[in-house]
């Protein structure tokens, strides 16, 4: 039996109460600082208590734990060694706290004698989360009686191994919380420990004890906590003080609309429901469903017959994806009240003009009277029907002309533009639209930051599925990472619904590329459902609808800007096992949205510039 280690104690310590807290899916990156973490995940995985998930790119597995946290709601601690590891999670930890995501970043570092003389794969890496961290705290070594800095621990130092977990419990409890945002009112977002271990970095437990067995008896304690709801936050909201505990209550007849961006919860079309206003969602919010809710919403509020007349929004979430939201909320004859659980926090509020009123909640008052709004509602939902109808092709009003008792020559010429439909290219249009209505409720659908989810939003008819998107930062890394994260998450479980889910992907080329790595699935680790489906336009053409697309040299910009590639996907998806298809035709990709998903599958679907 090897020696007993202050390492091991204060990360198994650590590891069951994360366990104990509600955590149930951990990523590591293999390191040797982090040793102790890293073998005390794997006897949580062993044990039962954890799903454990494994890559060897810091910035894969920090992207992967903020989609199992989108998905689930709780952090996935992501456990790494020391040095440039560290950095690479700064974008996953930047997106968790523009998305408000929790994540936990187990970050391991040299003790305090070895920081200040140039040692290997040392830095100044507990100060790399500075200003957006919910929590950083750099903690001594397990065992270690040097006094830590002011801010470390609310436990007072102390050393040998029993001390090391209690110190350990502590640090949980405390990180957990941050992440979650469940005290002190802040939004939930990233948190560093960083976790200085001195050498023997790994060995056994005081005692003899085994690992498996404290880690198995947390897994026990959870899920009796969990058994009726969440322990953190069952039967009350977000923490907030009694300032921003303000509700707005709706009982006006101005002519109002109600705007969902990511992150605005089912909240948004219920207020939407019981005001009887227009609900103009984006496709990343989740909620564009139900009869209030208008697919053409940009296009209407530039028409002057009628996104001219509102006189008051309502928001919901982050709202990113057009520039019409943010003219219509800086204009001044507009009342803007934007709704955030988190208004009485020092953070951030979605608010363009600058003098939002911010409260955080909404409701209907019990005298208003929605049929006041009807006709306004009503002038949206049939100006958005008409654009729609617009938008449908000749074979499908064909056919409807068909079966309603055309003639032979008519239906001749039906069938024979339903087959050159079929045949024909496809177009973003056509991709977005296939892959949404392909998408079922008990599916995920990841939209990727590029320029079909704008084609996509222009345009999705309401339907209720869960969407997922990276919309804090609105970039374009981690996509896949994320993606895999949903899609882990998601299918976990034996539900019928979880068994039956497939993740589908909508990306650009770069989108892909950029996030390549990601597709390495380290050998045992799941292999979930999922289905990249790609739109391949050879380069970045969202930047083709910008102004300087028509003012720079076209050399220059296509350089700079479009960045065109010709990376051949179909080997890509050969190299790193996952199953490819090419698509050219509508008819292709219909015959793939249909067909089932069993693991990873990347889908090339060829678009014109």
């Amino acid at each position: 039996m090897s020696e007993a280690s202050a390492a091991s104690e204060f990360a198994v310590a650590l590891l069951a109460e994360f366990v104990r807290l509600g955590v149930r899916d951990a990523v590591v990156c293999p390191g040797s600082r982090s040793q102790a973490l890293a073998l005390a995940a794997a006897a949580a995985e062993d044990a039962g208590a954890l799903r454990l998930h494994v890559r060897t790119d810091e910035r894969s597995a920090g992207f992967f734990a903020l989609g199992v946290a989108r998905e689930t709601g709780l952090p996935a601690p992501v456990i790494v060694t020391s040095g440039t590891a560290v950095a690479n999670l700064v974008p996953a930890a930047l997106e968790a706290h523009e998305g408000r995501v929790p994540l936990l970043l187990l970050t391991a570092d040299r003790p305090v004698e070895l920081r200040g003389i140039r040692s290997n794969q040392t830095t100044v890496q507990h100060l790399l989360f500075d200003g957006f961290a919910r929590l950083a705290l750099d903690v001594a070594a397990p065992g270690d009686d040097v006094a830590e800095a002011e801010d470390a621990t609310d436990v007072a130092p102390d050393s040998g191994i029993a001390a090391a977990a209690v110190r350990a419990t502590s640090l949980a409890r405390r990180a957990f919380a941050a992440a979650r945002g469940v005290t002190g009112g802040s939004p939930a977002g990233p948190v560093q420990l960083n976790l200085a271990f001195r050498e023997p970095l790994s060995g056994g437990l005081r005692g003899g004890a085994n690992a498996g067995e404290v880690l198995a008896a947390a897994a026990v304690d959870r899920d009796a906590a969990w058994a009726e709801g969440d322990p953190e936050t069952n039967g009350r909201g977000a923490a907030t003080d009694g300032e921003s505990a303000a509700v707005y209550t709706h009982d006006g007849d101005a002519l109002a609309v109600v705007i969902a961006g990511e992150g605005a919860g089912l909240e948004a079309e219920e207020f939407a429901r019981a005001a009887g206003l227009p609900l103009l969602a984006e496709v990343v919010s989740g909620v564009r469903f139900g009869r209030e809710a208008i697919s053409a919403y940009a296009a209407l509020l530039d028409d002057p017959q009628i996104g001219a007349l509102t006189e008051r929004a309502i928001v919901f979430g982050h709202p990113t994806l057009t520039r019409q939201i943010p003219a219509l909320l800086r204009r001044a004859d507009v009342e803007v009240v934007v709704v955030d659980p988190h208004a009485g926090a020092q953070t951030e509020h979605y608010n363009p003009s600058g003098d939002a009123t911010v409260v955080a909640s909404a409701r209907v008052s019990p005298e208003y009277n929605p049929s006041g709004m009807r006709r306004w509602l009503g002038a949206w939902v049939v100006a958005d029907r008409q654009l729609r109808e617009q938008r449908s092709t000749p074979p499908a009003s064909g056919g409807e002309s068909a079966r309603a008792g055309a003639d032979y020559k008519q239906l001749a010429a039906y069938a024979r533009a339903e087959v050159a439909a079929l045949r024909s290219p496809v177009t973003r249009e056509q991709l977005a639209e296939g892959v949404w209505r392909a998408t079922w409720p008990h599916d995920r659908l990841v939209l990727a930051a590029s320029r079909l989810v704008r084609v996509l939003d222009g345009f999705a008819p309401p339907r209720r599925i869960e969407v997922r998107a990276n919309r804090g930062l609105a970039g374009i890394d981690g996509t896949v990472a994320t993606a895999l994260g949903i899609a882990c998450a998601s299918q976990a479980g034996d539900e019928p619904a979880r068994a039956a889910s497939v993740t589908r992907v909508l990306l650009g080329d770069l989108a892909l590329l950029h996030d390549v790595g990601s597709l390495l699935l380290p050998e045992g680790e799941a292999r979930p459902r999922v289905q990249l489906l790609v739109g391949n336009d050879g380069g970045g053409t969202i930047f083709d609808t910008l102004e300087a697309a028509g003012t720079a040299p076209r050399e220059a910009f296509d350089r700079v800007m479009y960045t065109p590639q010709q990376v051949g996907l179909e080997h890509l998806a050969a190299a790193y096992g996952w199953e490819y298809r090419g698509v050219t035709t509508r008819g292709e990709l219909d015959a793939t949205l249909k067909s089932p998903v069993t693991g990873p599958m990347l889908v090339e679907v060829r678009l014109q510039r």
